[in-house]
């Protein structure tokens, strides 16, 4: 029995160490296998990164020529109006002092109409009995045609005042704002009772609404530094905006600017990309989106991971997969790259297989 046990024991030492022996053995070996990866075909793209937002490319401030409040808004935000389209309607409310001094100024420049007209028929006559010159005459004649003249200004500014409404030649001036292109109102800034400041001549104005024809678009965003130098008008974008991730928008790199801005502690420059009416896409102003500059693009050329290639002064090189377990180091002249693949131009042909480098250790 003693016997018997010593014999099984034996056996099962025996088969450990032959065990041990090969299959360890064959597992430092294929862990010492580095991978390898084919030489294919594709595309390679080198492009730009550009971060913006989508903006109208003529964006319009609705203004009051009068002042007052606002009486009645006709169009909301969202809303499509053509030109002429009535906006919104502003009711004058001048203080009372402004209200006194125009009837004021009226009652005035009537009055000196009035003694004017009276003395006319004396300077008529006069005239006519050669007692003044001519000069006279037609200097008396100015002075009457001007004080008329005050008369009619200070009467639209009252009727003005009052109503709103006024028609001076052929220029009609009302308080009903009307839509001066075809568009969308982008945004409303004022609501029913809010006061309106008029647009002269030495102040700005009350922002009412803002307008857009949403035919023509612009992305408007920055490009960093580095990729600024590769840049030209004309390139073809690729636009994607995050809130319809399905969609890309194609654009035209239409502007760039010869004055970089600090952002976020880097060095940028602004740039413009113009994109036309886009089909089956609704874009909206101030949509956030990611811009793709192609600045070179080659397609079904040779590619390689380019973390397989080693750059040694002028050269490139890869370990070339001879196979038996043979290899070789093979110089490659390589062109195009968008930092995960890169294009090689001779050294290697589709279907040839290139070993990853080594993985360092830490130790």
């Amino acid at each position: 029995m003693k016997k018997k046990i010593f014999i099984i024991s034996f056996v099962v030492v025996i088969l450990t160490v032959v065990g041990v022996f090969v299959f360890g053995g064959s597992k430092d070996t294929t862990e010492g296998e580095l991978p390898k990866v084919k030489v294919t075909r594709g595309n390679i793209i080198d492009k730009a990164l550009a971060v913006g937002t989508i903006e109208p490319e003529n964006e319009i401030s609705i203004k009051s020529k009068v002042s007052g409040v606002v009486k009645k808004i006709y169009a909301d935000a969202g809303t499509y109006v053509q030109a002429g389209d009535p906006l919104l309607e502003v009711k004058p409310d001048p203080t009372p002092i402004e209200l006194a001094d125009a009837k004021r100024q009226v009652q005035l420049a009537e009055v000196e109409v009035a003694n004017l007209k009276r003395d006319r028929v004396r300077q008529e006559s006069m005239q006519k009995k050669e007692l003044i010159s001519t000069k006279e005459y037609e200097d008396f004649q100015q002075k009457f045609e001007e004080a008329e003249l005050r008369l009619n200004i200070a009467k639209e500014r009252l009727e003005l005042l009052q109503s709103g409404k006024i028609k001076i030649d052929n220029t009609e001036i009302e308080s009903i704002i009307k839509a001066p292109i075809d568009g969308y109102v982008l945004n409303k800034a004022v609501e029913v009772g809010d006061p309106v400041t008029p647009l002269t001549s030495y102040q700005e104005g009350t922002v009412l609404m803002k307008m857009a024809n949403m035919e023509r678009l612009l992305f408007k965003g920055t490009v960093d530094e580095i990729d600024v130098g590769k840049l030209k008008e004309g390139l073809r974008v690729e636009i994607k905006v995050g809130a319809l991730p399905n969609d890309t928008v194609i654009g035209v790199l239409t502007k760039i600017s010869l004055k970089a801005e600090k952002k976020d502690n880097a060095t940028v420059f602004p740039i413009e990309i113009l994109i036309p009416l886009a089909k089956n896409t609704t874009l909206r102003a101030g949509y956030s989106a990611n811009a793709n500059i192609i600045i070179q693009k080659k397609e079904f050329v040779l590619t390689i991971p380019e973390r397989t290639v080693t750059f040694r002064n002028d050269s490139a090189l890869v370990t070339l997969a001879l196979g038996l377990d043979r290899e070789e180091q093979r110089v490659i002249k390589t062109g195009l790259s968008d930092a995960i693949n890169i294009e090689v131009l001779s050294g290697l042909k589709e279907g040839d297989e290139v070993k990853e480098k080594p993985v360092k250790k830490i130790e």
